[in-house]
């Protein structure tokens, strides 16, 4: 009989998950909250740039590839100076990865170039990329969350253009727990990693600005249409999930059987060869002995029918003297 039991899928929170499409956009990409984002941005940058307006880009980054849209979310703004920020959240790991964030900011220096006709000194605007990673770097430290990229000069380390940059947030690496939080950054990253299982706003968060983004966050606060595509966007998250785990579970098993059908052969290997030595080992074994005792005969008729002492049947035979010793004290005592 078939079994036609169904997953549960998890409980729905008090407050949205930010690493969905719809959270990400709830909190970060609407006109009445860009206050939140900005404020984000500028714990981000620490004081290496002050962001004091943003305007919304009405076309995002859209993947090359559609599939990509379900695990990438992200807003394009434009800051007071015209510098361009790409902001995005990316929940599934991608081989080239930085490829891609290295691309789309070429892209956005690249349309700045004038057309046509006009004269241009080649002067740009600064561009920016943030990701949000659900994931980790291939290789990276579990410590280290944050990373600032920028041009610097190899030997010394001083910058050599300063209007383009990356930030990257790992944040499977941050792990502090409320007792060990003390800057508005880190404040940030525990909302982003942990607001979808909160039942109430920590005291740490107690502040004006994370008042407003819970007030927002809250799940009772949605229309039902709002909650429909909430729904739909953690349908798709579980499903992102659920794909990674099963390819997980895939190449884990794959892995075993490998092992196991690797440990099998080996012990066929090792019983053929451990047997083959034995053989050759036995054989040696036997003409070893074979030798000695011809060598035995040989040295006893020398020395009893021919009455050789020992350096004379030592040197007929090319057994040592020490031996033909033993073999002449072995014969008396078997008179």
């Amino acid at each position: 009989m078939k079994n036609t039991t169904r997953s549960i899928a998890p409980p729905i929170g008090r407050f949205i998950d930010p690493l969905t499409d719809f959270g990400f956009k709830r909190i970060f990409g609407s006109e009445p909250n860009k206050d939140l984002l900005i404020a984000f941005l500028n714990e981000l940058f620490k004081g290496r740039k002050v962001i004091k307006d943003l305007v919304y880009n009405q076309q995002e980054n859209n993947g090359p590839v559609q599939h990509y849209r379900k695990a990438i979310f992200d807003l394009t703004c434009t800051g007071a100076n015209g510098e361009t920020f790409i902001i995005e959240i990316q929940r599934a790991e991608q081989k080239f990865f930085t490829d891609r964030a290295v691309f789309y900011t070429s892209s956005k220096l690249h349309e700045q170039g004038q057309k046509g006709n006009k004269n241009w000194d080649f002067e740009l605007k600064e561009v920016y990329f943030i990701a949000l990673m659900d994931f980790n770097f291939a290789g990276s430290s579990s410590k280290k969350y944050l990373h600032r990229v920028r041009l610097a000069e190899e030997e010394t380390g001083e910058t050599f253009y300063n209007k383009l940059g990356f930030i990257f947030l790992e944040l499977p690496n941050f792990n502090l727990e409320e007792d060990g939080i003390k800057t508005d950054l880190e404040r940030w990253m525990y909302v982003l990693r942990n607001m979808a299982k909160m039942e109430k706003i920590p005291v740490i968060l107690h502040k004006k600005m994370f008042q407003k983004l819970f007030h927002i966050a809250e799940i009772a606060n949605l229309k039902k249409e709002e909650y429909m595509l909430y729904e739909k966007a953690l349908l798709e998250k579980w499903d992102a999930y659920a794909v990674k785990k099963t390819a997980e579970e895939k190449i884990k098993k794959a892995m075993k059987e490998g092992m196991e059908k690797g440990i099998e052969k080996g012990i066929e290997k090792g019983m053929e060869k451990g047997m083959e030595k034995g053989i050759e080992k036995g054989i040696e074994k036997g003409i070893e002995k074979g030798a000695e005792q011809k060598g035995y005969e040989v040295v006893k008729n020398l020395i009893i029918k021919f009455g050789f002492n020992d350096e004379q049947a030592a040197n007929a035979t090319g057994i040592p003297v020490a031996v033909v010793k033993k073999i002449r004290a072995a014969l008396k005592k078997k008179k």
